[in-house]
């Protein structure tokens, strides 16, 4: 099974600060509790090609993850696939940004997942939990990203 789950959320930061914030996925445990390590590799500005390495924790399981970005395209869009092999992995997730009125910027955020092997079974379950926290996930991006971007 596969599917997607998606979000969308005004931020109160103009785009090219939201961009180059969500651009850079080490700021993602700020907003995704279950991000516990991430690394950008190499360690210089996020492009077509650059991968993140994170540590996740799902179900109460430690898990290595790869993503490689594809599209970068500042301010509005940014995608990414996973390179690393497991049960349940985003065969593309991505960032859609549009600029709103007074300096707000309207976010978009989707993976589409899918399963492998034994995944399969488990991709039902992980796209349901998603989309029930798409919401909730949505929100932490929005304030995360507020309190992080400091406009001036």
């Amino acid at each position: 099974m596969s599917g997607q789950f998606e979000a969308v959320v005004e931020v109160d930061r103009p785009v090219e600060e939201v961009f180059a914030y969500l651009a850079d996925g080490r700021n993602d445990p700020q907003f995704s509790p279950r991000v516990l390590k991430i690394d950008r590799i190499p360690d210089t500005s996020t492009a077509v090609g650059t991968v993140f390495r994170s540590t996740v924790k799902d179900a109460g399981m430690k898990t290595a993850r790869e993503f490689r970005i594809t599209e970068l395209e500042a301010p509005v869009k940014l995608r990414w696939a996973e390179v690393s092999k497991n049960s349940v992995a985003v065969r593309e997730g991505g960032y859609d940004l549009e600029s709103l009125a007074d300096g707000r910027t309207r976010v978009r955020i989707f993976n589409h997942l899918e399963g492998h092997g034994l995944g399969k079974l488990l991709a039902g379950l992980a796209l349901a939990a998603a989309r029930k926290d798409a919401p909730a996930f949505g929100a932490r991006i929005k304030t995360a990203a507020e309190k992080a971007i400091v406009s001036g």
